[in-house]
């Protein structure tokens, strides 16, 4: 732990040669993971991780280091080292600190530190046992996993602001192969919450999550390839999120936007999307994954409206970016942990409900793909320039569901495709994942409504869709 004496004499030492902005990042943080595959324990590791980001801004010019030599010699290195990188003089001297009190969405009640590991092993293995009841020899190798982390952060700056933050998040994986004759299929799911324990024992359903995991597998299976060329595709609720999240949740990010590194640098107040479309990055939601009560800089998390109608309102700043930009931050900086520089990232990222039903979306479609989930790609940021692979996928004829498809790829450009949204569903949900940038892997939700994409390219071998 980092007093407030010594955090107050490495500030004023770091700010001797001409920064006009310090900060000091304090973590201590316990990660606990256990794996279980075919109803056996067989790996539990557990890590701890204690030490101090430094960060020195003068203009627009950034300086960054750490170390988890916590004494005052060591921090005082750190600071004379990182401040030489100036040659300016004083502009600011930090006389105290105040606190900055927020308040906390994601209280812990029953820690996963009062819970050994037979607990949660337990809890691991009712997903297992239910997918063992479906007793299908197709199923050829099973794995779940819990991951668990405790993590205290202190945060000193030179605006003579600081602030303390205690949280736990927990993660259950179950990933299941499937394999015939016709091939190998594998399919995952991963729910997650910024809570303690109480989220599996009371709020998930385990068993229905793990035999969800197992059912699409076996359905991919026996799944005929997808067809190829520009069709109408309907999206999937949740997960299907992801598209936005990589294809324009990235480039709406400030380290992106001052840089004029993103498609949508200067276009607030312009239509970048079809009118139906709403979109918000949102810290606030109690207990969401990617939530955070405040930020890496000590500005409040906050719901942010990226979107309103189709028309840019606001991107996610951090302060440093924001310098560029003009704007100040918004509660959108964040990094993986003390050893990374922060900067501008999502938290709950999702278009919001719009007025259709599913149903009626699938109506009204003739001819075209219904994709439900995807299982990775790639973006280009700076053009927008996505692909993404579909883990489970229909075709829709007539406004039915017909047969599963599979190989299916969309392909498109993000900025583009939100101008070709014409129906949004109104049965919005939030999907947990982990998103790597400069600022390293960072938990966040993507999440939108059903919705209905028209003339999009799909990739796939099955030839021309009939």
């Amino acid at each position: 732990m980092i007093n407030k004496k010594l955090a107050l004499d490495i500030i004023n030492l770091s700010l001797e040669t001409g920064a006009d902005y310090s900060e000091i990042f304090y973590e201590d943080s316990h990660s606990q993971s256990i794996m279980v595959e075919n109803g056996k324990v067989n790996g539990s590791t557990s890590s701890s991780l204690c030490g101090v980001g430094l960060r020195l801004l003068k203009g627009n010019r950034s300086v960054y280091g750490y170390t988890n030599d916590l004494s005052k010699n060591g921090l005082t290195k750190l600071a004379k080292n990182l401040s030489a990188s100036f040659d300016g003089e004083r502009i600011l001297t930090v006389e105290k600190f105040e606190e900055i009190k927020v308040k906390n969405r994601n209280p812990i009640v029953d820690s996963y530190d009062n819970h050994n590991l037979e607990e949660r092993i337990a809890l691991i293995k009712e997903g297992l046992d239910e997918i063992a009841s479906m007793n299908d020899p197709r199923l050829v190798r099973v794995q779940g996993a819990m991951t668990t982390n405790h993590r205290f952060v202190t945060v000193y700056n030179s605006k003579g602001k600081w602030f303390k933050r205690d949280t736990e998040f927990g993660r259950m994986f179950y990933i299941v192969v499937a394999a015939n004759q016709n091939g190998i299929e594998t399919a995952f799911e991963g729910p997650g919450a910024q809570q303690d324990i109480s989220y599996f024992k009371n709020k998930v359903n385990i068993r229905k999550i793990a035999r969800k995991s197992a059912e699409t597998a076996l359905l991919m299976l026996d799944a005929k390839e997808c067809p190829s060329g520009k069709m109408d595709v309907v999206i999937g609720n949740g997960w299907g999120g992801v598209l936005f999240h990589e294809s324009c949740g990235h480039p709406l990010e400030a380290s992106a936007v001052s840089r004029n590194l993103s498609p949508f640098a200067g276009k607030v107040g312009e239509l970048v999307a079809s009118p139906v479309v709403s979109a918000y990055d949102d810290s606030t939601i109690p207990g969401a994954w990617g939530s955070i009560d405040i930020d890496d800089e000590g500005n409040p998390g906050e719901k942010r409206l990226l979107i309103k109608d189709g028309i840019l309102q606001n991107y996610m700043i951090d302060d440093f970016n924001g310098r560029r930009m003009n704007r100040e931050g918004n509660g959108a900086c964040r990094r993986q942990n003390y050893r990374y520089c922060p900067t501008s990232r999502m938290s709950n990222t999702y278009i919001a409900n719009g007025k259709s039903t599913p149903e009626e979306i699938i109506k009204a479609t003739k001819l075209g793909l219904y994709a439900v989930s995807f299982k990775g790609g790639s973006v280009n940021p700076a053009t927008g320039e996505f692909n993404f692979g579909c883990s489970e996928a229909y075709i829709i004829r007539d406004g039915k569901i017909c047969e599963p498809v599979k190989g299916a790829t969309l392909i498109g450009k993000g900025h583009e495709i939100l101008k070709d949204i014409d129906m949004v569903g109104n049965d919005l949900a939030l999907g947990e994942g982990m998103c790597g940038a400069a600022s390293g892997s960072i938990r966040t939700c993507v999440g939108q409504p059903t919705l209905r994409i028209r003339n999009i390219t799909v990739g796939g071998r099955g030839g021309e869709l009939r």
